[in-house]
C-alpha cells in the first residue's frame, strides 16, 4: 500500500511556465502546439553563468494527450549571460534545449505506483514546465563556461589577458628563496657600473 500522497500549493495558472491542457481533454492522441516568450524566472543561474532573470524564455512545445497523462515535447531558447573562466570577462551566449516530460494524470496507474519526486503530475488540468525548464537549462550550462574556445586567460604574474600580449611576453621569475640575494647583488652591481 502507497503512503498518502501530499497535495502541493495550488498552481497560479497566471505564472508564465503554467500551462492549461483542458482542450486536450483526456482523448489519448490529441494534441496542441505551444509558441511563445515568458519572463524567466528567478534560479536559472550556476556559479559562473545563467539566465538573467526577466529576459527572455522561447519555448516551441507540443503538449500531446497519451493514455497516462500529458507528454510535453520541445525545445527552449535563451540568452545567457556570464563570466568567463580562464579571462573573467563577461560575455553573452545563447543556449538552445530540448525538453521531454510526461505529466501524469491525477489517479492514474503511473500517479498511484511512483513516488512524489519520480514523475511530474498534472493538477487540474494545469501543468508547470518551469522545473523542467529549469533542470534543462541549467544542465546545459558549462561549468567553466569560457567567452571564446580559443581564450588563453590571465597571464599569471601581471594578470594582463593573454590574448592582448606579444607572443614573446614573459617576465623574470626569481625563486623566492634567492630573492633577497637577488636584490643585494642587483644592487651592488648597480653601485660598481654607477662608479665604473
Amino acid at each position: 500500500m502507497t503512503a498518502k500522497r501530499t497535495l502541493p500549493a495550488r498552481l497560479d495558472p497566471r505564472r508564465p511556465l503554467v500551462l492549461d491542457t483542458r482542450e486536450l481533454g483526456r482523448r489519448a492522441g490529441s494534441m496542441r502546439s505551444v509558441r511563445t516568450t515568458v519572463p524567466t524566472p528567478e534560479g536559472f543561474i550556476v556559479e559562473l553563468i545563467g539566465v538573467p532573470a526577466g529576459s527572455d524564455l522561447r519555448l516551441d512545445v507540443r503538449l500531446e494527450s497519451v493514455m497516462e497523462g500529458v507528454l510535453v515535447s520541445g525545445t527552449v531558447e535563451t540568452e545567457v549571460t556570464g563570466e568567463c573562466g580562464r579571462c573573467l570577462d563577461p560575455f553573452t551566449d545563447a543556449v538552445t534545449v530540448d525538453i521531454q516530460e510526461l505529466f501524469v494524470y491525477p489517479d492514474s496507474t503511473t500517479d498511484t505506483t511512483t513516488e512524489d519526486d519520480e514523475v511530474s503530475r498534472l493538477e487540474q488540468d494545469l501543468l508547470d514546465l518551469e522545473p523542467v525548464v529549469r533542470d534543462a537549462v541549467v544542465l546545459a550550462l558549462p561549468m567553466t563556461p569560457l567567452c571564446d574556445l580559443g581564450c588563453l586567460g590571465l597571464c599569471v604574474n601581471c594578470g594582463e589577458r593573454l590574448d592582448e600580449l606579444p607572443d614573446d611576453h614573459s617576465h623574470d621569475v626569481i625563486d623566492p628563496r634567492w630573492a633577497a640575494l637577488a636584490e643585494k647583488y642587483a644592487d651592488s652591481s648597480e653601485q660598481s657600473r654607477s662608479t665604473g
